[in-house]
């Protein structure tokens, strides 16, 4: 067992894919020449507030709520905005406990590096970069016409801004779309703490129109009696089933609160602020949301509502016509906050990516003036302009969604392994090589006892024990002490065999869980061999789950990261209900979007094996058990 490097194979096959970064600790930042790669820690908790909010509310409100209130909802569409929020909850918690434990730059891709392994972390970082490009361009491209009806009409806006058909190439330009999306670019250049205030104050007027919204349509409701609640058909008029289906609509009006986690780096103090960050953002949007949703299904009845305009056209039938340039701007501002925080957490990925060698270290270069990643931040905005300018990007809007499933999925499944299966060893540099073989050779030995050959070395699986001059320490074994010696023995093969169990369930838990998904969403199977399966996938989720609830967590989550934060509660069920939830709207998405979700991801293949692979930061690494890290940087310095 004894100390591992990757020059015993890891660096070829699965191995390689297996491999698994540190959490960032104060030895590798102190490696880190000159602080040259550190971002500026700025962001307080109404920072991080800005921020999750601004990235998550979305103009797509302003019209959502006709279209789900009309074909699936009715009346009921704020239980559907609640059960959306419940769900996307789920995964909240899970970032909250992952940032506070692990506060670096990268979100759902650092946590699946340090959790899962480099391959899914890689597919995950790539999906990330997609889901923020065309998210960011999409939300550009929306923005010009709502401000050409702030000005009268879709064709009020100045030349040089309005759009144009180009007939050679058969496509409509949009020059206002790139031109904010440069704005953006360069207030996200001008450093966290200038971007997160200038995002404050549009996301500000989102929340305040939202608000006018909420009042006046109150005061019209009590006025006119709330005749979109006295309906024949009831409060549920497409009973519960379309509730539900309306709450799986609405769920992606969440999808932004992880921009929060993407600035972990830049947080003055993680552990408190990140968690509160989070939870009060999904919190302030729920309540947003449900408010505007129950108003504005009470003045009109849900069959009556404009499914394009459905809260302007709500106040004109109340006879408030100029209540829609208050919309209007609510919609604007609300797109404006939502393009800054899609465009500000992909410099931050590829910034991570770049820093585990995985994408070349032009995106890791951090500005010494702002503190940002000011090259990737251009490249990133660079890309998002031209696709906007050029490109109709609607069509592709459903890929941003995998992006976001992807991560929020593989995040659940992150604190599922940080439970019961934390990382038992980490990777130190060769260059450490003399001092890990001088502690290696100091603590390995070999135990042999009648039932079987266990071979330990110290902190190698976390059995509990103390550092002292008499008993052994943790995991070491000495001869001198035969009971002692059979006792640990037995606690080490016992945690060998708990982690073993502990980590094929959870394997089997995510096979049960996408079995079931996947047989319950696809409708074309037969309906026996449909019911089948669903048993098959729900028995080995119930199994996950009751294995998960009766066997001990491991006691190395304790230590593991940065302590002192949040703590993700109900585990295993609630990871386990985030990945059932995740797993379902994923394969909801249709076949198209995963077509070309597909070739995206075989690009990124592509690239991890020609570049990615070879040049990672673990290539020459030597993993050692966790709990020698502290000696083993100790005896290097002497």
């Amino acid at each position: 067992m004894g100390f591992a490097g990757e020059s015993d194979g890891a660096n070829s096959g699965f191995r390689c894919l297996v491999r698994r970064k540190r959490v960032d600790s104060i030895h590798s930042k102190s490696s880190d020449t000159g602080g040259h790669h550190q971002l500026a820690k700025e962001l307080s908790v109404l920072h991080l507030i800005a921020i999750g909010v601004g990235s998550t509310i979305g103009a797509g409100v302003y019209i959502l709520v006709g279209t789900v209130a009309r074909e699936h909802s009715g009346p009921a569409l704020a239980f559907s905005f609640l059960i959306a929020g419940i769900a996307a909850a789920l995964s909240a918690f899970c970032y909250a406990e992952l940032a506070s434990r692990c506060p670096s730059a990268g979100s759902a891709y650092h946590y699946s590096y340090i959790c899962v392994g480099e391959g899914l972390a890689w597919i995950i970082g790539w999906a990330l970069i997609l889901e923020y490009t065309i998210g960011g361009s999409a939300v550009a491209r929306g923005i010009s016409p709502n401000l050409a009806l702030l000005f009268g009409g879709p064709d009020s806006l100045p030349a040089f801004l309005a759009r144009h058909y180009v007939p050679g190439l058969g496509i409509v330009v949009d020059p206002c779309a790139a031109m904010l999306v440069f704005v953006v670019t360069g207030l996200l250049c001008a450093g966290i703490k200038e971007s997160t205030f200038v995002q404050s104050i549009v996301t500000t007027a989102n929340i305040c129109a939202m608000i006018f919204v909420i009042i006046a349509g109150g005061y019209l409701g009590f006025k006119s009696g709330w005749v979109g609640y006295k309906l024949s058909s009831g409060y549920f008029p497409f009973g519960v089933d379309g509730m539900l289906a309306g709450a799986s609509t609405v769920f992606f009006s969440y999808i932004g609160f992880d921009s929060v986690a993407s600035t972990a780096e830049e947080v003055k103090n993680p552990q408190r602020d990140l968690p509160l960050g989070i939870g009060s953002a999904l919190s302030i949007c729920c309540t947003l949301y449900m408010l505007v949703s129950a108003v504005i299904v009470g003045l009109v009845p849900y069959y009556e509502m404009d499914p394009d305009t459905p809260i302007s056209s709500a106040f004109a039938s109340h006879g408030i016509q100029w209540a829609a340039y208050v919309i209007t701007i609510g919609a604007v501002t609300a797109l404006c906050s939502t393009l800054m925080g899609s465009i500000l957490p992909q410099p931050r990925i590829l910034m991570a990516m770049a820093r585990d060698g995985l994408l070349p270290s032009f995106f890791s270069e951090v500005n010494t003036r702002t503190q940002v990643p000011v090259k990737s931040t251009i490249l990133t905005g660079l890309v998002a302009a031209t696709l906007a300018f050029c490109m109709d990007v609607e069509q592709l809007a459903g890929m941003v969604s995998v992006g976001t499933l992807l991560a929020f999925t593989m995040v659940a499944i992150s604190v599922l392994i940080l439970r019961y299966v934390p990382p038992d060893e980490v990777p130190l540099p060769s260059s450490l090589q003399a001092a890990i073989d001088s502690v290696s050779l100091r603590y390995s030995n070999i135990i042999r006892t009648d039932e079987t050959d266990v071979e330990v070395s110290y902190g190698r699986t976390g059995v509990s024990g103390e550092k002292n001059n008499i008993r052994p320490q943790k995991g070491e074994i000495s001869a001198e002490y035969p009971l002692i010696a059979k006792v640990a023995a037995e606690a080490l093969f016992n945690e060998k065999k708990r982690r073993k169990i502990a980590g094929w369930t959870i394997m089997f838990t995510c096979v049960g869980a996408l079995t079931l998904t996947y047989s319950a969403s696809n409708l074309g199977i037969p309906s026996y061999l449909r019911l089948t399966v669903c048993g098959i996938g729900g028995l080995l989720l119930l199994f996950g789950l009751s294995v998960l609830t009766f066997i001990e967590q491991d006691d190395a989550r304790h230590n593991f990261g940065h302590t002192g934060g949040f703590i993700c509660p109900f585990v295993p069920l609630l990871p386990i209900l985030s990945i059932l939830i995740n797993m379902y709207l994923l394969l909801n998405l249709g076949a198209d979007t995963w077509m070309r979700v597909s070739i995206w991801l075989l690009i990124g293949v592509f690239v991890y094996v020609i570049y990615g692979r070879t040049h990672s930061s673990l290539q020459h690494a030597v993993y050692v058990p966790a709990s020698h890290v502290d000696e083993i940087y100790q005896s290097s310095v002497e």
